[in-house]
C-alpha cells in the first residue's frame, strides 16, 4: 500500500511539472524600433493567443511545450517562431511592414481595375459566409479606455482644474477618465441572438461599478450589408462588400501576399461620394475562397458620423476549422472634440476558444446578458493571470492611484462632505432651481421645484402657483428598488381656491403599488396636449387662452406587476368629484382688444358649464404585451428590453353608477398598436401607432369621460406617437367610437446628404401622416414635412376635412 501511495504521488508530481504554465512576454516593434499597438499573437492552428498592448508589449501564458507562435498585426509582414517553453521566457519581435506584390497585373488605360472582380467574387460569397456557422460559443476579452487629450483651465465661468483633480487628471488636465476590462462567455444563433455571461469586470475608479463593456457590440460583421450602429449614425453604413456597394466605393488593387500558404489581396476602399454612410481604408481578401481575412477602415465626419470626429475598426479572422474562419479580434479607436475639449480612446475584444457547433436552443437566448454579482469583485492576482492583454506603466498607474480615490469616495465622511457642499440652501435655488437635499450614503434624496418655475397663468386662476416637492428612498438595495412620494400645493391668486395632493410609488416585492389623493385643477383633455407653460406664454403675449380647467377631488389606487415577459398587467381604481370652474381673469401683456374665450370650447363666447358637479368611480383594467421575452439579469434584478415587434395594448374601463354616489355609467374597451424605429436600412427609421375603440353601454357619460385625442393649435408641438399637428384640442372629442393612426418617417439624411453644404448640417428630412375617425369627425387626415436635427424638429402640416379642420402650419418640436 505504502509503495503503491508513493507511486501515485510520483506519478501526480510528473504530471503537475509537465502541466505547468510558463509565461511568454516579450515586445512587438517595426523596423524603426516602434512598438505596435495590438499586434496580435497567435498560437498556430489554434485561436489561443492575445493581443499586444498599446505599448507593443504582450504576455502569453501557455503549459510547458513545443510551440509555433506567429505574430501579426494588419499592414506588416507575418512573422513565426518556433519555441520550447520549459520556463519563463522573453522574446522580442520585429515585424517588417508587409510588402504587397502586383502580380502580373496590367491595368490598361480606362480598363478596370482588377480590385472589382475579386470584390465581386467576395459579394457573390457574402451571403454564404454570413449563414456558414448557424451557432456558435466563444470566450471574449473586451477593454476599454478613454482619456482626455485637452481640457481648458475654464468653462462657462467654471475653474476645471478642481473637476480634473476629481478624476485622477494630471496638472494638464490630461489623462484617463475610463478604464475597464471585463471577461465574458458569448453565445450567437442565427439570424441574430446572442447570449453573454460575464465572467469578471474591473473598472478603474470604482469598486462596484460594473463594465459597461459588451461583447455583442463589439462583434462586428462586415458579411452583413449594412452595419447599424445606433446613435453613432443617423443611416446605416455600407459594407463594402455589400451587395449594392459597387454603387457606394471605389476599389484599388493594392497587390498581394502570402500568408501561412494563403494568397491575401489587398484592396483599397474609398467612397464614390463624400457624405454618404461609407467607409475609407483596406480590406483584405483571401483568393480563391474570397472571404474577409482582415479589414483596417475607418469613419469620418465625411461619412456623416455623430459625436466623433473619426473612428478607426480594425478586425482580424484566423481559422477555427479547415473550412471556417470567425473573428480573432477588434478593435474601435477613436478621436473627439468639441469646443476646446478633446478626447480619445478605444475599445479592443479578444475572441478565442470557438465551439462552432454546440447544442443551444431557442429557450438559451432568452437571456441576453448575464452580470451576477461577484464577477466585479476579482482581485488582481486573478486579473494578473487572466487577462490577455498586458497593462501599460500608464494604466497600472491608473488602477493604483484611483483606487485609493474609490476608497475615499466610497466612505461615509466623504459622501457627507459633498452633501453637505449640495445640500445648501440659498434664497437663490429656493427661488431659481429648486433645493435639494441628499444623503448619499442612505441613498435618500428630497427636491423642491423652483418657485419661479411653479408660477402660472392662465384665465380661470389668474395667476397661480403650482408648487411641488419629492422624496425617494432606496428600499432594496439588491434589487435597487426606491420608494417614491411627491406632494403638490397649487393656488389661484385670482379665483382664490386652494387645492393639493400627493402621489405615491411603492414597490412590493414583483409588484409595484401607486396611490393618489387630493385636489387639483385638471386639464379637460386627460391626454394633457399643452403644457401650463405654454399656455401662460400664449394667454399672456397673444390671449389665447387654449387650456381648460376643471377642479377635481379624488382618491386613486392602482397596482402593476409583469406577468411573464413581455406581457404586463395592471388595474387601478378611482373616485373623483368633478367640479365646472369659470373664467376670473382677463389679464394679458398684449392684444387687448381681443376676447378671450370662455372656459367652455364649446361655446367661446358664453361661461356655460359644460357639465355639471358629479362625482364618479371607475376600475381600469389594461393589459400589454410586445411578443418579446428577451432580457438582461444584473444583481439588482431582471432587466426586459424593448421587442422588436410592436407592442399590444388592451385596456377596459367601468364606471359604476351608485357606488359612492358615482353618476356615470359606462363601459370603455380600448386597443392600440405601436413600434418605434422601425428599420429600412438606407431609407431610414419609421413610427407608428394606431388606436381603436368603443363605447358600450354608454348611459351617462360626462365630458370628462370622453376619449380625448393629442391635439395641438400652437407652434410648440407636443411630439407623442399619438399626437396630430393641427387638431383642436377638445371639440372632436368623442362618447362613441374612434380610430386614429399616425405614422411618421426619419428618412435619416437620405435626400439632402446629396446636396452640397447643406449636407454638412447633417439635416434629417421627415414625413408625417396622421388620421382620425369618429362618428362626427370622418376622416380628418393631416400630412407633415420637414426637417429634423439633434433633437429639434421643424414640420409644416396640412389638415385636410372642412371648414375649419382644414387648414396648414408649421410645427416645431424639441425631444431630448
Amino acid at each position: 500500500m505504502k509503495s503503491a501511495l508513493t507511486l501515485v504521488t510520483i506519478l501526480f508530481l510528473s504530471v503537475t511539472v509537465l502541466a505547468q504554465n510558463f509565461t511568454l512576454s516579450g515586445t512587438v516593434k517595426d523596423n524603426a524600433g516602434q512598438p505596435i499597438p495590438f499586434a496580435t499573437i497567435l498560437v498556430k492552428n489554434t485561436t489561443k493567443g492575445s493581443p499586444a498592448n498599446a505599448d507593443g508589449q504582450y504576455s502569453l501564458t501557455l503549459t510547458s511545450g513545443t510551440y509555433e507562435l506567429q505574430f501579426k498585426a494588419i499592414g506588416y509582414k507575418q512573422e513565426s517562431r518556433k519555441i520550447e517553453l520549459k520556463s519563463n521566457q522573453t522574446l522580442n519581435i520585429e515585424l517588417a511592414i508587409e510588402a504587397y506584390q502586383l502580380q502580373n497585373v496590367v491595368v490598361k488605360a480606362g480598363g478596370e481595375d482588377p480590385a472589382y472582380a475579386i470584390i465581386r467574387k467576395a459579394i457573390r460569397k457574402r451571403k454564404g459566409y454570413l449563414n456558414e456557422v448557424r451557432s456558435y460559443t466563444t470566450d471574449t476579452y473586451i477593454k476599454g479606455l478613454q482619456r482626455i487629450l485637452n481640457m481648458p483651465k475654464k468653462f462657462m465661468g467654471r475653474d476645471l482644474n478642481q473637476m480634473a483633480r476629481e478624476a485622477g487628471l494630471d496638472s494638464n488636465r490630461r489623462g484617463i477618465v475610463y478604464l475597464s476590462e471585463s471577461e465574458s462567455k458569448l453565445a450567437f444563433m442565427q439570424p441574430d441572438m446572442y447570449h453573454e455571461e460575464m465572467v469578471s469586470s474591473k473598472v478603474s475608479g470604482s469598486n462596484r461599478a460594473f463594465s459597461f463593456n459588451r461583447a455583442s457590440d463589439l462583434n462586428v460583421n462586415f458579411y452583413q450589408n449594412l452595419q447599424d450602429w445606433e446613435g453613432l449614425s443617423n443611416r446605416p453604413l455600407v459594407s463594402p462588400i455589400a451587395d449594392n456597394a459597387l454603387s457606394f466605393y471605389n476599389y484599388k488593387y493594392m497587390g498581394e501576399t502570402v500568408e501561412n500558404g494563403e494568397t491575401i489581396n489587398r484592396i483599397q476602399v474609398t467612397p464614390k461620394r463624400k457624405f454618404e454612410p461609407t467607409f475609407e481604408g483596406y480590406i483584405y481578401i483571401i483568393e480563391d475562397s474570397w472571404r474577409i481575412h482582415s479589414a483596417d477602415l475607418m469613419l469620418t465626419k465625411s461619412a456623416g458620423i455623430n459625436f466623433v470626429d473619426t473612428l478607426t475598426v480594425k478586425q482580424q479572422f484566423v481559422p477555427v476549422s479547415n473550412n471556417t474562419w470567425m473573428p480573432a479580434s477588434v478593435k474601435f479607436e477613436f478621436t473627439a472634440g468639441l469646443f476646446s475639449f478633446k478626447v480619445g480612446g478605444y475599445f479592443v475584444a479578444v475572441f478565442k476558444n470557438y465551439d462552432i457547433a454546440p447544442k443551444l436552443t431557442r429557450k438559451d437566448f432568452a437571456e441576453v446578458m448575464k452580470v451576477t454579482a461577484g464577477v466585479n469583485k476579482k482581485d488582481s492576482t486573478y486579473w494578473q493571470q487572466a487577462r490577455p492583454i498586458p497593462l501599460t506603466t500608464e494604466e497600472i498607474t491608473d488602477y493604483e492611484k484611483k483606487a485609493v480615490l474609490a476608497k475615499k469616495r466610497e466612505s461615509k465622511p466623504y459622501l457627507d462632505s459633498l452633501d453637505k457642499v449640495y445640500n445648501k440652501v440659498s434664497l437663490e435655488k429656493f427661488l431659481f432651481s429648486g433645493v435639494s437635499v441628499r444623503n448619499r450614503y442612505k441613498k435618500s434624496y428630497f427636491n423642491t421645484e423652483s418657485v419661479i418655475g411653479s408660477l402660472l397663468y392662465n384665465t380661470v386662476e389668474g395667476v397661480a402657483i403650482n408648487y411641488g416637492a419629492s422624496y425617494t428612498k432606496q428600499i432594496d438595495s439588491a434589487r435597487n428598488r426606491y420608494l417614491r412620494l411627491s406632494g403638490r400645493v397649487r393656488y389661484g391668486f385670482s379665483n382664490k381656491l386652494l387645492h393639493g395632493n400627493v402621489t405615491g410609488i411603492i414597490p412590493i416585492q414583483d409588484y409595484t403599488l401607486s396611490f393618489s389623493g387630493g385636489s387639483d385643477v385638471i386639464d379637460l383633455n386627460n391626454t394633457f396636449p399643452i403644457t401650463a407653460f405654454a399656455n401662460s406664454m400664449a394667454s399672456l403675449l397673444y390671449r389665447q387662452n387654449y387650456q381648460k380647467l376643471y377642479d377635481k377631488h379624488f382618491a386613486a389606487v392602482g397596482i402593476s406587476h409583469r406577468i411573464a415577459g413581455g406581457w404586463q398587467g395592471s388595474i387601478g381604481a378611482e373616485y373623483a368629484d368633478r367640479r365646472w370652474l369659470d373664467n376670473t381673469s382677463d389679464y394679458s401683456f398684449f392684444k387687448k382688444d381681443r376676447e378671450f374665450t370662455s372656459n367652455n370650447p364649446f361655446t367661446p363666447n358664453s361661461n356655460t358649464p359644460l357639465f355639471p358637479n358629479n362625482q364618479s368611480f371607475k376600475v381600469t383594467l389594461r393589459t400589454s404585451y410586445d411578443f418579446s421575452n428577451r432580457y438582461v439579469t444584473y444583481p439588482t434584478g431582471r432587466y426586459y428590453l424593448p421587442s422588436k415587434y410592436p407592442k399590444l395594448e388592451v385596456a377596459y374601463t367601468k364606471a359604476f353608477k351608485n357606488v359612492m354616489g358615482s353618476d356615470v355609467d359606462y363601459n370603455l374597451i380600448t386597443a392600440n398598436i405601436s413600434k418605434n424605429n422601425v428599420s429600412l436600412g438606407l431609407w431610414g427609421k419609421f413610427d407608428f401607432y394606431i388606436g381603436a375603440g368603443k363605447f358600450i353601454n354608454a348611459n351617462n357619460v360626462y365630458f370628462t369621460d370622453y376619449k380625448h385625442f393629442s391635439g395641438n393649435e400652437i407652434l410648440l408641438h407636443h411630439d407623442a406617437p399619438n399626437s396630430f399637428l393641427m387638431l383642436n384640442y377638445y371639440t372632436n372629442s368623442t362618447a362613441d367610437k374612434y380610430l386614429e393612426g399616425h405614422y411618421e418617417h426619419n428618412f435619416g439624411g437620405l435626400f439632402l446628404s446629396k446636396l452640397p453644404l447643406i449636407r454638412r448640417l447633417k439635416l434629417q428630412e421627415v414625413l408625417k401622416v396622421n388620421y382620425l375617425t369618429t362618428p362626427t369627425l370622418k376622416n380628418y387626415s393631416e400630412l407633415g414635412v420637414g426637417l429634423n436635427y439633434m433633437g429639434f424638429k421643424a414640420l409644416y402640416g396640412w389638415s385636410f376635412n372642412s371648414g375649419l379642420n382644414s387648414k396648414n402650419a408649421l410645427r416645431l418640436t424639441v425631444d431630448f
